[in-house]
């Protein structure tokens, strides 16, 4: 059963086969090649990462994926990887940076992962903008109002009911899958009557995921 659900995740991230709000991320992410690992000890000199950004940057002008009228009057929050607008009554847009991440294309990897296990609060990549030379992705989502405070415990039986063990504090791990999933603190997990909605995660592969 985990081998079958690994082949799944695989052909989603290789562009394959389709998920929720997939095309314009599996897009971006095959632009940028076909690497294995999105394992968060492993790092890319700094030389490149500026070509892959450049790498990118150039499938985003000749896709014409550059946002130049995005509304900031509407400011939700923000964390060290990301910043919440307000779209409309239904939907935030999120500007990211992919600083989580030691590369573009595990960034999108993890958009993949995301969607794949909560397609309920999929990400939809709608393009891309610039702000002081930084280059943000940028993402809308389902506005989930929160109805309770979340509880931790709760999040830690769901996941573990799925196969994912807490490892420490707010992070968790599939030994079967080879998946890392991290952060899920009470401000990126939301519950609604009684619901768990995941907004906001960060997944990484590991070597065992291709095993």
């Amino acid at each position: 059963m985990q081998n079958q659900l690994k082949n799944e995740i695989r052909a989603i991230l290789s562009g394959k086969s389709q998920v929720r709000h997939g095309t314009a991320i599996q897009a971006a992410s095959s632009h940028l090649g076909h690497g294995t690992s999105t394992s968060p000890k492993s790092k890319i000199s700094k030389q490149v990462r500026e070509q892959e950004t450049k790498d990118l940057e150039g499938f985003i002008s000749q896709n014409n994926l550059w946002i130049y009228d995005l509304d900031f009057s509407n400011y939700v929050s923000e964390g060290a990887e990301q910043r919440v607008y307000l779209k409309d009554t239904d939907r935030v847009i999120k500007l990211n940076d992919a600083i989580y991440y030691s590369s573009w294309k595990d960034y999108f990897t993890n958009l993949l992962l995301h969607n794949f296990f909560f397609p309920d609060t999929s990400y939809e990549l709608i393009g891309f903008t610039k702000e002081n030379g930084s280059l943000y992705a940028t993402v809308q989502q389902e506005f989930v109002t929160m109805t309770e405070p979340t509880d931790i415990e709760k999040v830690k039986s769901f996941l573990e009911s799925n196969g994912f063990l807490n490892t420490r504090n707010n992070d968790y791990f599939s030994s079967e899958l080879g998946i890392i999933l991290e952060d899920l603190h009470d401000e990126n997990v939301l519950t609604r009557n009684g619901v768990l909605y995941f907004i906001d995660t960060v997944f990484y592969l590991t070597e065992q995921f291709w095993e």
